[in-house]
């Protein structure tokens, strides 16, 4: 179907066009609410600053699809091929993209706040500053993504997979990571406090300044870890593994070490309650390196 004829059938009231192929149309700045586009054959389609509000893109062909600064709010994408997309600065809010195709996709500044992203694909993607708060990415595919600078708060990433992700400085207070893989991940300087890492892999992780304040560690594995300055007062850490971890200079006042292993950890100058302290070295002088600066 030719654009222009798509256009009037709009305007006329039509809003379903399931299985369209309008590959490579420009679209760029159409107002296009509620319209029906499941399965259609939109590949490279430009829809840069269109309203697309509630409309419904659901298993459709969007492979490298401009929808830069769209209004997308209350959308859906289940089961649609986004990748390489552009949705930089697109208004996602409440939208449903579940089990999407988003890898190597463009989504920095884009706002999905409240949305469904259940075991969705964004391996490679990029979302710097992205707004991710209060939404559900669980059991998703996070490897290789940039969450650099992104807002994620109480967002929901149970069973997800972010290996070697970038979440360098991002806002992560009160998410849920639990039993998720975050293996070699950039967590430098992230906000993490009241978050939920129980039985998280995080080995040989970069987690360097970050904040941890009252955060569920239980049962995570924390091998190889860097932690140097991380602050984790009031965390639990009933059960985790700490073996050959770097928490030199960390903040470790108030924590829970019921059955935590800090086999070879490097605690240089870290800093620990007194009566932690004395737990560590009756417990650990024997096989660990530590030179504590004890906080009275």
């Amino acid at each position: 179907m030719k654009i222009n004829q798509f256009l009037r059938n709009y305007e006329q009231g039509i809003r379903q066009f399931q299985g369209i192929n309008l590959q490579s149309a420009t679209l760029s700045e159409s107002v296009l609410v509620a319209v029906d586009l499941q399965y259609a054959k939109l590949i490279g389609a430009d829809f840069s600053r269109c309203f697309l509000t509630k409309s419904n893109f659901s298993h459709a062909q969007l492979n490298w699809a401009d929808f830069t600064y769209s209004k997308l709010s209350e959308a859906v994408f289940n089961g649609a091929d986004l990748t390489k997309a552009n949705l930089t600065g697109a208004f996602m809010v409440r939208s449903h993209l579940i089990k999407t195709q988003l890898s190597a996709a463009n989504l920095s500044h884009s706002n999905l706040r409240n949305g469904n992203l259940a075991e969705v694909n964004l391996c490679g993607a990029s979302l710097y500053r992205v707004n991710l708060r209060e939404a559900f990415i669980g059991n998703s595919n996070l490897n290789w993504s940039n969450f650099q600078e992104a807002r994620l708060s109480k967002a929901n990433m149970k069973q997800s997979s972010a290996y070697q992700a970038n979440f360098t400085r991002s806002f992560m207070k009160e998410v849920n990571l639990s039993n998720s893989n975050l293996t070699e991940a950039n967590l430098y300087g992230a906000r993490l406090s009241r978050s939920n890492l129980q039985n998280a892999n995080l080995q040989n992780a970069n987690l360097r300044e970050a904040i941890l304040v009252g955060a569920d560690l239980r049962g995570a594995d924390l091998r190889g870890a860097n932690l140097q300055n991380a602050d984790l007062q009031m965390a639990n850490l009933d059960g985790a593994i700490f073996d050959d971890t770097n928490l030199s200079q960390a903040n470790l006042t108030g924590v829970n070490i019921n059955h935590t292993s800090f086999v070879n950890s490097c605690l240089d100058n870290t800093i620990l309650s007194e009566t932690l302290s004395k737990m560590l070295n009756f417990e650990l002088k024997k096989n660990y390196r530590v030179n504590m600066a004890i906080n009275n």
